[in-house]
């Protein structure tokens, strides 16, 4: 089992201060855990972790493919530490996100819109990368995909959950990386075999063998398989589409007064319906980060309006077979602890085995 990070050290920065997640009451056994930004927690173990190996050198440049929250969290700690970073992203980034990096030091590079024509944007990335590192004399990359560093960095969360709550039976996540998910759940199943984990994607997303699309909601989902994730921990998994998200950040906003991101609405809308659907079970939602950067777009109803991505949220999931019958819908499926080889080799609704 990974190492949790002591939970008791004394805050010695502002960066510092913003790693634990608060816990908020929802409602009678339901409970959020919501942090100011969640990828800031494993950017800083990764990174402290790698400075202990002598990975990271004195003067190394940092430098990763992100296009969201965890380029943040790097900017912060490399700011905090010193190190030089840069960060490689697509032209779907967030104009004010590429600001707040740039202003903490970070260096920005962009893949072209004409190389997407003809590549992946994955790809694209990892290539541009890759051309960068070879002209520095010492490089670090975090790789938050495949580095076990990711969901190690959340043991600290399980223990602050088990010494606020005490033992929980479901823990609902959003999943991009699997780093959180697979991170808290794995924490809080060693103690207690019976916790059930729910995962939320998005319709788009292949992480669990859904065909792949356009994914209008970003931060939720991913066109890749990242390493850190263990499919086999998942006891069930929704895809729930950008309008319902964005209905349910809303929701969460106007009913507890959370101002989260459109991927903790998400998680928020998939854990209110558990909670309704298993009376008397304790339930724990996680919210990653706060909801500045979609002022205007997610909080804006003229925004969604214009989009037609203004809708009533649906409060009942359809329930499928297979992965393969994933739509635009409100989609969940019982994943049974299952590999993804397993799911999406299963015989779908209708066909033989």
């Amino acid at each position: 089992m990974p190492v949790m990070m002591p939970l008791r050290e004394p805050f010695t920065d502002a960066v510092d201060g913003q790693v634990l997640p608060k816990i908020i009451t929802l409602g009678p056994d339901m409970y959020g855990l919501a942090f100011h930004l969640m990828k800031l927690l494993p950017a800083r173990f990764i990174v402290s972790r790698a400075i202990e190996r002598g990975e990271l050198a004195p003067g190394a440049t940092v430098a990763e493919t992100t296009s969201g929250t965890f380029g943040l969290g790097l900017a912060m700690e490399c700011r905090v530490r010193g190190y030089p970073l840069i960060l490689v992203g697509d032209p779907v980034i967030d104009g004010t996100l590429r600001n707040r990096l740039e202003a903490l030091g970070a260096r920005v590079s962009i893949v072209p819109r004409s190389t997407l024509r003809t590549q992946d944007v994955q790809q694209a990335r990892l290539e541009r990368l890759a051309r960068i590192r070879s002209r520095l004399p010492s490089s670090f990359v975090p790789r938050q995909y495949d580095n076990p560093d990711n969901p190690a960095s959340y043991g600290v969360v399980a223990e602050l959950l088990l010494e606020s709550l005490g033992m929980v039976d479901a823990l609902v996540c959003p999943v991009g990386s699997g780093g959180s998910s697979c991170g808290i759940g794995s924490f809080l199943r060693a103690l207690s075999p019976d916790l059930q984990l729910v995962g939320v994607d998005t319709p788009g997303s292949i992480l669990f063998a859904a065909p792949e699309g356009p994914r209008p909601l970003r931060g939720l989902g991913s066109g890749i398989i990242p390493r850190v994730l263990d499919h086999r921990l998942f006891d069930e998994v929704h895809w729930l589409p950008a309008a319902q998200a964005f209905a349910a950040t809303r929701r969460l906003h106007a009913e507890h007064c959370l101002f989260m991101g459109p991927t903790s609405g998400a998680a928020y809308h998939v854990a209110r319906w558990y909670a309704r659907s298993h009376p008397g079970a304790r339930v724990v939602v996680v919210f990653p980060d706060e909801g500045h950067r979609y002022a205007r777009t997610v909080y804006n109803t003229r925004w969604l309006d214009r989009h037609r991505l203004l809708t009533p949220p649906v409060e009942t999931p359809r329930t499928v077979a297979h992965p393969s019958e994933v739509r635009g819908a409100w989609t969940r499926i019982a994943w049974n602890r299952r590999s993804r080889d397993e799911v999406a080799g299963s015989a779908p609704r209708g066909v033989p085995a």
